[in-house]
């Protein structure tokens, strides 16, 4: 079995599913419990804060859902697939977009974030055609 079936097996697409789910997780909590510090640390409004630690709740939601199905839905998946992709966009736009002035350390986290979710999302990408091969992988690794 290649590397890329291994990764993108249905096993390990959960394990990824999983993982976003959890790090969305603390991440949101880390905007709503610590947004005024992060604010003046970062350099980002506050109130956008506030938004996207909401938000990151409703993704969590589905990313949990879907790492908790024996093989997830197609559908599903790739709306996560998109909206990390999306997220990673933002961070990137925020960074060097001009809209917010970000501290050195808003930026490196900015990008941090850009970076972690465009692997989080390359490796749902993977299995989400993996899914679509009509090839069904054992359900576990």
């Amino acid at each position: 079995m290649s590397v890329t079936a291994q990764l993108s097996s249905p096993a390990v697409l959960r394990r990824v599913l999983a993982f976003d789910a959890l790090s969305g997780a603390g991440t949101g909590a880390l905007h709503l419990l610590l947004a005024p510090l992060l604010s003046a640390w970062f350099g980002l409004p506050e109130a956008w804060l506030h938004a996207s630690g909401l938000a990151i709740f409703a993704f969590v939601a589905l990313a949990g859902w879907l790492a908790l199905q024996p093989t997830p839905p197609r559908g599903p998946l790739m709306g996560i697939v998109m909206l990390n992709f999306a997220w990673a966009a933002g961070c990137l736009w925020l960074a060097f977009g001009g809209a917010v002035d970000a501290t050195p350390l808003g930026l490196g986290y900015l990008l941090a974030q850009a970076v972690a979710v465009i692997v989080l999302a390359e490796l749902e990408w993977m299995g989400w055609r993996q899914l679509g091969s009509g090839r069904r992988l054992p359900l576990v690794a």
